[in-house]
Parts: structure tokens; C-alpha cells; sequence
């Protein structure tokens, strides 16, 4: 790890008439050629929150800044009607958070020199990355898909989150408040997040209003799979908290054997929840997927004889 200064830049990008916010740190000073890591947000919350979080007086909470100390060129995104991207009459859906990627890569290619990145999605984020990688492989160099869920069957969040489909069905927002972002936390085992966390994630997301788009939300209760193992060849990690009410590992281990990629892993991480990268147990999860992304080259079998 360098223990040099992390500088960060912003950038803004256009999808149509929408206009997105894109956000990137790095150790300053760092190679041209250092890997890129573009991290995709979920549902509920936007790229910094998510990626960046501060915590009063507890630092170590930002992924970016973790893996920025480590070499990597971090890359995200605020998609459609979140954070300070545009708001427009969108639901966002995962196909519209694919082409937000999409948008986003015209900024990061011309900014880097390079053409193909790491991704890694958590929740709705991961199905948002899968379904690029699906759409864009020459972009993906590798692809980590974090809290996933591929047909939902069986999922207990899913499951109670159908109570409102009607609700996604016919409204392009959802109401959401400072006992929603807590329960984001303590839905699937309290005990896994420190005090303060909840907290400051309500704070940073509330600053942008109080609703948030219900494409994913729809997609994930009705449209399940967008996503098609069949179609992603690059290296994959499948990042699973113990306790995460998301998808069944059932569901996990069938998507995890059928994907075209014979270069794949997928890691079960006890006690963590939905939320890995802000739990009590982050560093762990950073040090698996850092394993992942700082693997040798794979090298072909000799030939025999």
C-alpha cells in the first residue's frame, strides 16, 4: 500500500439530453497506465455514499480510497435520478444503469488511454455491470458481481419486497426516509455494521430528497434474470455476504455454473451482510476482491511432448 496523497477529479457526461455525474480518484502521480476499477452502485443510494462514505470520526470507510492507496485508478458513477446526475421521469431501470455505463466510458477511455476496465456491482449495481458486460465485453477486463442475484427464486427480501410491485408497477419513484437507510443495515442480521454508519449514509442520501427511482426495484421483483451467464467471458468473482437476503446461494452456485467464463470464483464471506463494503468486516471483503484483481496472468497449458 503507498501512502501517498489520493486526489480526486469529477467529470460530467451526456446520455441523450441526461446529464451524469462521474467521479474518479487516484493517487496523484499515478501511472497512465494504472488499472481502472469502475464501482456501480445499487438501488438505493448513490456512487459516493456507497463508495466514498465519510463516517465522523471513524475513518476507513471509503473503497475508493482503499483501493486508490493500492494502485488502482477508481472510477463511479451517479446513475439517472440519483445523487447529482439529472432527474427526469425515468424509473431507472437496469437496462437504463447499463447505458448510463455506457455513456460513462467515453469520459474514462479518453481520460486513462485505455480500453478495457474492472468492474465491480453491488445489489441492482452488479446486475447494472453484468448486463454492460453482456452488452460491451471489449470494455470489461474483469467483472465482480457483489450481493447478485440472477433468477431470484427463493430470496426472502425479494420476496417481501413484492408487497409494493403494484407500486414500482405504475410510479417511477419510491418514498424513502432515515428508518429506510437503517434498515438497509438490520434487515438481514443487526450486529454487522458499526454505529455511526447508518447514520451517515442516511445524512449523505437525504441531502439529495427524499425518494429514489423503482426501475431496479421492478426488474429485480418481475424481470429476473437480466442478466446471461452464457454471454460473459471475462474473469468473474462472485462476492456473497453469509447472511445476505438477496439471493439464495442456490441461486448464486447455478448462475456461477453457467457462465461461459472458465476463469471464476466465488467467495462466501461469513458474517457479512447485504451492505460488505461498509460492514464491520469491509477489509476482509476488500482483501478478497483485491486478490481477484491483482491475480497473475493466466498462463496456457505446454503443450505435450
Amino acid at each position: 500500500m503507498t501512502t501517498g496523497q489520493i486526489e480526486q477529479q469529477e467529470y460530467w457526461v451526456q446520455k441523450d439530453d441526461v446529464r451524469l455525474f462521474v467521479f474518479r480518484k487516484r493517487l496523484a502521480g499515478a501511472s497512465a497506465d494504472a488499472p481502472v476499477l469502475f464501482l456501480v452502485h445499487g438501488s438505493s443510494l448513490c456512487a459516493r455514499t456507497g463508495f466514498d462514505l465519510e463516517v465522523p470520526g471513524k475513518p476507513g470507510f471509503s473503497m475508493m480510497d482503499w483501493f486508490a492507496a493500492r494502485g488502482f485508478d477508481v472510477w463511479t458513477m451517479d446513475h439517472e435520478n440519483y445523487g447529482r446526475s439529472d432527474r427526469t421521469d425515468s424509473n431507472s431501470d437496469i437496462g437504463s444503469g447499463a447505458d448510463d455505463l455506457a455513456a460513462a466510458m467515453s469520459v474514462v477511455e479518453a481520460e486513462t488511454g485505455q480500453k478495457r476496465f474492472h468492474f465491480f456491482g453491488s445489489s441492482s449495481g452488479a446486475l447494472r455491470a453484468g448486463l454492460f458486460a453482456t452488452r460491451h465485453p471489449g470494455n470489461v477486463c474483469s467483472l465482480t458481481l457483489d450481493a447478485f442475484v440472477w433468477t431470484g427464486e427463493g430470496s426472502p427480501t425479494l420476496e417481501k419486497r413484492r408487497e409494493n410491485l403494484d407500486h414500482f408497477r405504475t410510479h417511477p419513484t419510491r418514498d424513502v426516509d432515515r428508518a429506510f437507510f437503517h434498515s438497509i443495515f438490520n434487515r438481514d442480521r443487526p450486529g454487522l455494521v458499526e454505529a455511526g454508519v447508518a447514520d451517515a449514509f442516511a445524512d449523505a442520501e437525504m441531502e439529495y430528497g427524499t425518494t429514489m427511482p423503482t426501475g431496479t426495484y421492478l426488474d429485480m421483483c418481475a424481470n429476473l434474470p437480466v442478466v446471461d451467464p452464457a454471454l460473459i467471458a471475462c474473469p468473474v468473482l462472485i462476492l456473497r455476504g453469509e447472511h445476505d437476503g438477496i439471493a439464495t446461494e442456490e441461486d448464486l452456485v447455478a448462475f456461477f455454473g453457467a457462465l461461459r467464463s472458465d476463469d471464476k470464483q466465488m467467495v462466501v464471506l461469513p458474517d457479512q451482510a447485504h451492505v460488505g463494503t461498509l460492514g464491520v468486516n469491509r477489509h476482509r471483503f476488500f482483501h478478497v476482491l483485491h486478490g481477484f484483481l491483482t491475480l497473475p496472468e493466466r498462463q496456457a497449458a505446454i503443450p505435450a511432448g
